[in-house]
C-alpha cells in the first residue's frame, strides 16, 4: 500500500470536527511528519473542488504567502 492509500484510509469516516482537529493538531506540532497528510488532504479537496472554490483557496493562499 503507498502512502497516499494509507492516509486516506486513516482519514476515511471521520466528520468535519475529527478532521478539523487533525488539522488543527498537524499546524499546532509544526511536525514535517504531518505534511504528506495535510498534503493529499489538500489533493482531495482540489479535486473535489469547483474551479470558483479552487480560485479563492489559490488567492487565500497567495494572500498568506504575502504576509
Amino acid at each position: 500500500m503507498n502512502l497516499r492509500n494509507a492516509i486516506v484510509q486513516n482519514l476515511q469516516g471521520q466528520n468535519p470536527n475529527e478532521l478539523s482537529s487533525v488539522i488543527q493538531d498537524a499546524i499546532s506540532k509544526g511536525e514535517e511528519k504531518t505534511l504528506p497528510g495535510l498534503g493529499v488532504m489538500l489533493e482531495l479537496f482540489w479535486k473535489k473542488s469547483s474551479a470558483e472554490e479552487q480560485k479563492l483557496v489559490l488567492e487565500r493562499m497567495s494572500s498568506a504567502l504575502q504576509s
